[in-house]
């Protein structure tokens, strides 16, 4: 294994496709394991169910106008859907208030986090009526005036939320759970205070889990975390969550970061897979991602039988691309739909995909559109290398590595180039920043240089001549 110098050099001049079943339907009752609020409710017979996913809400108590205009929309949604079949619920994906201080006047304490936070949240998630879920975000654990350690401020938000542990499982439907996981780490934080950070006690209860519930025992198990795993596929943002190293799950932590994609590759009975944390609007195609593509689309994305969603924000003025979203997850025994809610169309439904189950194993997916995109969305879209596989070759950013490899034109914003390093590592240009990529997904993992040292320069990477 050898070392390697980098050197910056001066320039040289669908439709649903499953039909409803019959509305009658017999009371059972609903088994569970783990934490959980209001977990054993009673679980109708119907094999249908429906769960509104909510993103990342930041409530401000100053602004409630957006969260009550969100959830008159949901309310109708919501109650056709129980009336029709029963088997429904709520979702919060986490950061439930706002990072910053709601009476600036009085105090520079922030909001997120304080157990005022969450008893307004809990009051809010209450208020629709059906049972709810809720997981922590890297905000949640933020009331670091009024708590004094992370084990102090998560005790307080169980307890609001009704919630015996920071994980949840719930079962929906026959043989269809929503699990989800919390992060349990703000002060304490190596790195950065707000990566997304799942403890080991949650990592081992998810991997028990897993194991417990087989998809050859027809299991279709449903994922809720803040943040998305590595190897998600999904769109995300380079300024914020790459750079600052706060973007998937356990980011800061190689091996714990890449648990969650080998464990989606090796339990075929996730199905889907939700987060919120980047507050992008859910107009993107890239914003929902299959565990499998059309050979002739590109190569095999490898995400075991997983399809991921990300989910946009309720309020405006928390919204980073100015959508106003939520997820709808509707779903039966043959499948299921993913859809959006847009609370900027007075709760307008359009499904956005649509999951058909071929065996236990695999499914088939399709979009229902394609991308619906603002003139501003380009700053949005953000290149991930393609490493290719047995039929395609790698994309035409790829660069062979043999010791020596100098980017012969200056780097300018739109430059694009990756290679493999002799250690393993994966480097490349993204938007005029050396940026490193996990060698396993090629998702994007954090800054080596920024652009303001290299737009302008050329690059060079020399091997050392030192052993590792």
């Amino acid at each position: 294994m050898k070392f390697a110098f980098l050197l910056s050099l001066p320039t040289l001049s669908s439709a649903w496709v499953t039909g409803r079943p019959s509305s009658a339907s017999v009371s059972a009752s609903a088994s569970s394991v783990g934490g959980g609020r209001n977990n054993n409710v009673a679980l109708n017979a119907a094999d249908e169910y429906s769960v509104g996913v909510l993103g990342d809400l930041h409530v401000d108590p100053r602004k409630m106008e957006d969260y009550e205009t969100g959830r008159a929309q949901w309310m109708p949604i919501l109650q056709e859907d129980h009336e029709r079949h029963g088997n429904v619920a709520i979702c919060s994906l986490g950061d439930l208030g706002e990072s910053k201080s709601v009476r600036p006047d009085e105090t520079s304490e922030l909001f997120a986090g304080t157990t005022e936070c969450h008893e307004i949240a809990a009051e809010f998630l209450s208020s629709f009526g059906f049972p709810y879920e809720v997981i922590g975000g890297n905000h949640d654990l933020e009331g670091i005036d009024e708590f004094a350690t992370d084990e102090e401020n998560l005790e307080m938000f169980m307890r609001t939320h009704g919630k015996p542990t920071p994980h949840f499982e719930r079962l929906i439907a026959e043989k269809t759970l929503l699990v989800g996981m919390s992060s349990t780490v703000f002060r304490s934080a190596k790195y950065t205070s707000h990566e997304v950070t799942v403890d080991d006690e949650q990592m081992a209860w998810f991997e028990q889990m897993l194991i417990d519930h087989p998809s050859t025992d027809g299991w279709k198990i449903f994922v809720f975390t803040h943040a998305p795993p590595n190897g998600s596929g999904l769109r995300v943002l380079q300024e914020n969550h790459v750079v600052n190293g706060c973007c998937w799950l356990n980011h800061s932590d190689d091996a714990k970061c890449r648990k969650f994609i080998e464990l989606v590759r090796e339990h075929r009975c996730i199905k889907a897979w939700f987060s919120g944390h980047f507050h992008l609007g859910q107009d993107y195609q890239d914003s929902i991602t299959f565990p499998t593509i059309d050979p002739k689309d590109g190569p095999y994305p490898d995400r075991g039988s997983c399809v991921f969603v990300q989910t946009s924000v309720m309020r405006g003025g928390t919204s980073r691309d100015g959508r106003q979203q939520s997820r709808l997850l509707r779903g039966n025994k043959d499948g299921f739909e993913v859809c959006t809610v847009d609370h900027q169309k007075e709760g307008a439904i359009r499904v956005d995909a649509t999951i058909t189950y071929t065996d236990d194993n695999h499914e088939v997916g399709v979009y229902a559109h394609g991308d619906e995109a603002k003139k501003e969305d380009k700053y949005f879209k953000v290149y991930q290398p393609c490493k290719g596989d047995d039929l395609h070759e790698p994309d035409d950013g790829y660069m062979d590595y043999d010791g020596t490899l100098i980017l012969d034109k200056e780097i300018t914003k739109e430059s694009v180039a990756w290679w493999k390093m002799y250690c393993g590592r994966v480097l490349g240009m993204l938007n005029g920043n050396l940026i490193e990529y996990d060698p396993s997904t090629l998702a994007p993992l954090g800054l080596v240089v920024g652009a303001d040292e290299l737009v302008g320069k050329r690059l060079a990477v020399i091997e050392s001549g030192l052993d590792a």
